[in-house]
């Protein structure tokens, strides 16, 4: 079986652009659930609707990919489901080391949906010494001392680097010597990477932040909806006192000049 070291995916080379190649797994999210369902042909704006996009955004991903769907029929769920699988490399094997094996890396160990999408877990590892040999998710952890060893042995160029901010350079910096070009980063800081090595970065509380800035203003503009949606005051009416003409002080020749001259 091919190793995520010897075979990459082809779509830096073909000219896919970075927001497609973002997009694509959302499209094979979709794809993936239409052929659980036996669904066997999607129309353009079904599956736009599905992956969250607009249809016309959708149809200029494809054109990338050379795919085009056909006139009153739509495209084929399962050659698409192939087809976005193969330019994002997901029909080969890619081993994954994840460092950290705290919570977040044990929950990380047990998620199922790395190996239905082409990723295997080859290790596990953690620096505590009182976790080597500990199984997680069936699988287990080795020290962090082995790691290039690892990476080495098993053919590793994904790293997914769960750890403290403290150390989480330090991991990437070893990671990178010993050959990983990919990370995925889950440890809440920036990290530095030389050219040729990506880093996608999941930082879950910058996420909640983002969400609580449109409750905030959800919540603003409901206030702001209500206040002029309210009635106006009513307009109090004047007392028998101030409906009264009041004199101006001006002389007539009758006297007083009211202030309204009566009809």
């Amino acid at each position: 079986m091919a190793t995520g070291r010897t075979h990459r995916p082809a779509t830096r080379s073909r000219g896919i652009p970075e927001a497609t190649v973002a997009r694509l797994p959302l499209y094979l999210r979709a794809l993936t659930a239409l052929s659980e369902r036996s669904v066997p042909t999607v129309s353009s704006e079904e599956l736009a609707a599905a992956a969250g996009v607009n249809s016309a955004k959708l149809r200029k991903d494809f054109s990338y990919l050379g795919s085009y769907g056909t006139r009153g029929v739509g495209y084929d769920v399962e050659y698409l489901v192939y087809q976005i699988s193969r330019e994002l490399g997901l029909t080969q094997d890619w081993p994954v080391v994840i460092v950290g094996i705290g919570n977040l890396g044990a929950a990380l160990a047990g998620y199922g949906g790395f190996a239905s999408r082409g990723f295997r877990v080859a290790a596990l590892i953690d620096a505590d010494p009182a976790m080597t040999g500990k199984p997680v998710a069936g699988i287990p952890v080795q020290h962090s001392d082995d790691l290039e060893k690892i990476i080495e042995e098993d053919g590793v160029s994904i790293g997914v680097i769960a750890t403290p901010a403290g150390v989480a350079q330090q991991v990437c910096d070893r990671l990178v010597a010993a050959g990983v070009t990919s990370i995925l980063n889950f440890a809440p800081t920036v990290l530095s990477v030389p050219d040729g090595v990506d880093v996608r970065k999941v930082d879950l509380s910058i996420e909640l932040q983002i969400l609580a800035f449109h409750e905030q203003r959800k919540a603003g503009e409901e206030a702001e909806a209500e206040a002029t949606a309210a009635p106006a005051p009513p307009v109090p009416l004047p007392t028998a006192a101030e409906s009264q003409p009041r004199n101006t002080g001006r002389k007539g020749p009758d006297g007083d000049v009211p202030a309204v001259m009566p009809a």
